[in-house]
C-alpha cells in the first residue's frame, strides 16, 4: 500500500492557496478573453451606429402613414388624386426631403398600395424621408395596343404629378418638407411620368405628340424644379428632351425586360440603357444598375397577373439601397456642400 503525501499544515495551507490561485487565474484568463470578445462585440456596434446616416440607412424603428390625403382641390375623380404620406415614427426634423411615389401598371392599371411601392415607402421613411405614394388618373382604353392613348395616359400622369408637386409645396411645413428637394419616383409608367414631368414642358410633349392643343395644361412651358429622378424600368419618349433640366437621374432595370425595352427598338420608347447613354454624353449626372437575367419588375418571367416570386422582393429592396446611395450623394450631399 502506498501512502499519499500529506504536508504539513502550513505546508498545506500554501499548497491549498496555490491551487486556489491557479483556478482563479485560469477563470480569470477565460473571463478577460470573455471580456475581451464583448467589449469588442460592444465597440463594433458603436461603430456600426456612428457609420449610420440619416437619408442613406434605415435609421428609424417605425413609419407612420396618413392615408388618402387629397392633393388636387377640385377632383373630377376623387380615388385618382388620393395619396397616402409616409413619415419616420417619432421624428422631429423639419426641412425633410419628399419622394414622390408613382405606381406602374401601363396607365391603365395599379394604384398607390401596390406592393413594391408600399415596400419602397416604407424603407424610405426610415431612412428619414417623407414619401408620397399616389394615385394617378388611369386610361379608360387600352395604352398598351394604342400608341396614341398611350401619349395621353403619360401626359395626364404627368398633370397629375404636377398637381402633387404643387400641394406638397404650398403644404411644406405641414408635413416638415422641403420645397426644394422634392423627388420623382415611380417603376414602369409611373417611371414614365417621373422622367417626363422632370424633363419636359406640357407644351413641348403635346407637340411632339400632337395631342390636342387644347388638352389641360398644354400651352404651359414651365419646368417644376424637381431635385432627382428614380426611374425604375421606365422609358422616356425623345432622348432630347434629356438637355431641358439638370436633374440627376437614376435607372434600374432587368436587361431581359421585354415589356419597357432597356434599348430603342421599334418604338417611340427610350430605355433606362439609352438614358444612361444619352446622359453621359451630355454630362447630366446619372446612374444606372442592369440586373442581368431580369425582366420587367425586377421578375425571372414577368407576370401581371402573380405576386411577385423568386427573391423579387429583395432585389426590389437591393434596387432601393443603390437609390438611397445616389440620392445621399446627389441631393443630400449637393444641399450641404
Amino acid at each position: 500500500m502506498i501512502n499519499a503525501y500529506q504536508p504539513p499544515e502550513t505546508s498545506r495551507l500554501i499548497y491549498y492557496n496555490r491551487y486556489i490561485d491557479n483556478i482563479v487565474y485560469q477563470i480569470m484568463g477565460k473571463s478577460k478573453g470573455l471580456l475581451f470578445v464583448l467589449g469588442f462585440l460592444f465597440l463594433s456596434e458603436v461603430a456600426k451606429a456612428a457609420d449610420t446616416t440619416r437619408y442613406r440607412d434605415q435609421l428609424f424603428a417605425d413609419v407612420k402613414i396618413t392615408s388618402n390625403i387629397n392633393y388636387d382641390t377640385n377632383p373630377t375623380d376623387a380615388k385618382a388624386y388620393l395619396a397616402d404620406i409616409y413619415q419616420p415614427a417619432g421624428d422631429q426634423a423639419n426641412n425633410r426631403p419628399l419622394i414622390i411615389w408613382m405606381h406602374g401598371g401601363a396607365f391603365k392599371f395599379g394604384s398607390k398600395d401596390a406592393k413594391s411601392i408600399k415596400l419602397w415607402c416604407n424603407t424610405f421613411a426610415r431612412r428619414g424621408y417623407v414619401c408620397a405614394a399616389i394615385n394617378y388618373r388611369l386610361s379608360k382604353k387600352n395604352p398598351l395596343l394604342h400608341h396614341d392613348e398611350l401619349l395621353k395616359g403619360c401626359y395626364n400622369g404627368m398633370i397629375d404629378a404636377k398637381k402633387a408637386i404643387q400641394y406638397f409645396r404650398e403644404n411644406a411645413s405641414k408635413y416638415g418638407i422641403d420645397p426644394e428637394r422634392i423627388i420623382l419616383a415611380g417603376n414602369s409608367s409611373g417611371g414614365m411620368i417621373a422622367v417626363q414631368t422632370a424633363f419636359v414642358s406640357n407644351a413641348g410633349f403635346v407637340k411632339t405628340a400632337a395631342l390636342a392643343p387644347e388638352s389641360e395644361g398644354a400651352q404651359s412651358n414651365d419646368l417644376p424644379h424637381i431635385a432627382a429622378v428614380v426611374n425604375l424600368w421606365g422609358a422616356i419618349f425623345n432622348r432630347d428632351w434629356l438637355k431641358n433640366a439638370g436633374v440627376p437621374i437614376v435607372c434600374i432595370l432587368g436587361d431581359k425586360d421585354g415589356i419597357v425595352p432597356p434599348k430603342h427598338r421599334n418604338n417611340s420608347l427610350f430605355g433606362g440603357i439609352d438614358i444612361h447613354t444619352t446622359a453621359d454624353s451630355i454630362h447630366l449626372t446619372n446612374e444606372l444598375k442592369v440586373y442581368q437575367g431580369y425582366s420587367h419588375e425586377l421578375e425571372k418571367h414577368f407576370n401581371p397577373f402573380f405576386m411577385p416570386h423568386d427573391g423579387t422582393e429583395q432585389r426590389w429592396l437591393d434596387a432601393g439601397e443603390f437609390i438611397a446611395a445616389f440620392l445621399y450623394k446627389n441631393v443630400i450631399l449637393s444641399k450641404i456642400n
